[in-house]
């Protein structure tokens, strides 16, 4: 019996996507099978962790056989919600905003990015893979019965919180924010902060005190 997504940890949820991409590479080795001890080799969390956090949706393995590697790639890719189609667009088409455009693989997983928007002219009317830059202040009247689901905002930290009320209002369901900045949405809205200088202040900390 799967369990709601409610009732399991964002810690949990967030280990998903490392299961996700390590079965993905083992199907490319044709490897079918494979017990949560080789997995726990592989990934560098215990196997009882992997087998808690599997159990956190039902269960997958078999005693004594472990787990298909398929069929286990399938379900999680299911429970990301990698089998659905999210119409997304990026405001901001700097170098940030155009190297998430230009990330192919994002498409292959349904999030069909539509277009982005700028307000710097120079910008406006180029083609990001195919993918149009548009003005900013057509962004209102562009996703007008589009159904857009993602936003991900791409600016400055000035503009950051005018953009996502912007985007609150379309309305979008999701914001990936990559600005630096907090920024203040609704409880609806669903809000992945990813702040680029945390993850390079934490190498920098590593690095310190390897010295």
């Amino acid at each position: 019996m799967k369990k709601e997504v409610k009732d399991v940890s964002m810690a949990v949820i967030r280990r998903l996507p490392k299961y996700h991409r390590l079965l993905k590479e083992l199907m490319e080795k044709d490897v079918t099978r494979i017990s949560s001890k080789e997995l726990s080799t592989m990934i560098g969390f215990t196997a009882s962790q992997i087998r808690q956090d599997l159990n956190c949706f039902g269960g997958f393995g078999q005693q004594g056989y472990g787990y298909d590697v398929g069929e286990l790639y399938n379900e999680i890719s299911r429970i990301l919600g990698l089998t659905s189609h999210y119409n997304t667009i990026i405001i901001g088409a700097g170098n940030l905003g155009q190297a998430i455009a230009n990330y192919s693989n994002f498409e292959k997983k349904g999030f069909h990015i539509m277009a982005l928007f700028e307000k710097n002219p120079r910008l406006v009317g180029l083609q990001i893979r195919d993918i149009p830059v548009l003005d900013v202040d057509e962004l209102g009247s562009y996703c007008e019965g589009k159904n857009i689901e993602i936003g991900v905002i791409c600016t400055n930290k000035e503009s950051a919180q005018d953009v996502a009320d912007v985007l609150v209002n379309l309305p979008v369901k999701a914001i990936w924010n990559f600005a630096p900045a907090d920024i203040i949405v609704p409880d609806s809205i669903v809000l992945e902060n990813v702040h680029l200088s945390d993850s390079l202040y934490i190498i920098s900390y590593l690095l310190k005190n390897q010295e």
